[in-house]
C-alpha cells in the first residue's frame, strides 16, 4: 500500500502537464485553473486536518512558497508551447533535482558520509549529462531559437520550483499546516501576474481557465499524496518515486499529445530521460 501511494504523486504530476495541453488555452489559463483547484482542495483538506497554529514563520514561508511556485509554474507551462512537454519535462526535472540536491548538501548538510558525497556528486554529473542529451534537436533555426528560449524559461522556472521545495525546510514548516496559506499565496500571486498583462487579464476567468481546473485536481492530489507517502515510506522512497513523474509526462507527450520527434531526437531524449531517472534514484539513496 505504501508503494502504491508513493506512485500517486508521479502519476498526478506526470498527467498534470498532459491534461493541460489537451485542454488547451493560454499558459495563463492553464495555471489559473490549477491554482483555483489547488485552493479549493486545500480548504477541503483543512476541514479534516486543522492547522496546528498560524505563526509569522508559517505565513511568511507560505507566501514565499506561493510566489516562487507561481513564477516557476507559469514559465514552465509557457515553455511547453515553445519546446513541447516531451523536451521540457526532463530538462525541468533535471534542473530541479540538481538545484535541490546541491542546496540540501551544502546548506542543510544532508551529506555527512564519504559515500554520500561520492554517490551524490556522481548523480549530479549523470543528471547534467542527461539534461544535455534531452536538449538535442535536428530542427532548423526557428526550432533552435525556441529551444534556447525554452531552456532559459525552464532554468528560471526551476529556480522558482527549487525555492518552493526548500523554503518550507528553511522556515521549518509542517506540510499539512502550509497547505491553505500556500495555496492562497499561489492563487493571489498568479492573479497578480496574469492581471498585470493586458492581453491575459481579459480572459483570466475564461472558459479555458475553468476547464483547466481538472489540471489542478491532478496537481492537488499529487501534492497531498506526497505528504502521506513521505510519512509512510520515508523521504528517500517518497522523493524517488515522485520523480518518476518525468517518465509519465515525457512518454505522455509522445503517445498522447503526439509531439513530433525525429528518430535521432527520440533516441537522445529517451537516453537523457533514463539518465535523469537514474540520477534521481541515486539521490534518493543518499537520503537514506
Amino acid at each position: 500500500m505504501g508503494y502504491l501511494i508513493a506512485l500517486i504523486p508521479a502519476v498526478g504530476w506526470g498527467f498534470q502537464s498532459i491534461v493541460m495541453q489537451k485542454i488547451g488555452g493560454k499558459f495563463t489559463n492553464k495555471v489559473m485553473g490549477m491554482v483555483l483547484s489547488t485552493f479549493v482542495f486545500s480548504i477541503v483538506v483543512a476541514l479534516f486536518k486543522h492547522p496546528a497554529h498560524f505563526t509569522s514563520n508559517l505565513i511568511i514561508g507560505s507566501v514565499l512558497c506561493g510566489v516562487f511556485w507561481s513564477v516557476g509554474q507559469l514559465l514552465q507551462v509557457k515553455s511547453f508551447d515553445l519546446v513541447g512537454v516531451t523536451a521540457a519535462m526532463p530538462i525541468s526535472t533535471g534542473e530541479q533535482l540538481f538545484g535541490t540536491t546541491l542546496i540540501g548538501a551544502l546548506y542543510f548538510q544532508e551529506w555527512k558520509s564519504t559515500w554520500q558525497f561520492v554517490l551524490g556528486i556522481a548523480a549530479l554529473i549523470v543528471i547534467i549529462f542527461g539534461i544535455t542529451l534531452t536538449t538535442y534537436s535536428d530542427g532548423k533555426a526557428t526550432a533552435g531559437s525556441n529551444i534556447k528560449l525554452g531552456i532559459i524559461l525552464l532554468t528560471i522556472s526551476s529556480i522558482g520550483f527549487i525555492g518552493y521545495a526548500v523554503i518550507p525546510r528553511i522556515f521549518n514548516l509542517n506540510g499539512w499546516d502550509v497547505l491553505v496559506p500556500q495555496a492562497a499565496s499561489m492563487l493571489i500571486t498568479t492573479m497578480l501576474i496574469v492581471g498585470s498583462q493586458k492581453n491575459n487579464r481579459v480572459d483570466m476567468f475564461g472558459k479555458k481557465t475553468w476547464q483547466n481546473m481538472l489540471t489542478g485536481v491532478f496537481f492537488a492530489i499529487a501534492n497531498i499524496a506526497i505528504l502521506f507517502s513521505n510519512a509512510m515510506n520515508g523521504v528517500a522512497v517518497g522523493f524517488t518515486f515522485s520523480q518518476l513523474n518525468v517518465i509519465v509526462a515525457t512518454l505522455g507527450g509522445l503517445w498522447i499529445l503526439h509531439e513530433h520527434k525525429t528518430h535521432k531526437e527520440l533516441r537522445f531524449t529517451l537516453s537523457g530521460l533514463a539518465l535523469v531517472v537514474i540520477g534521481a534514484v541515486m539521490i534518493g539513496i543518499t537520503k537514506q
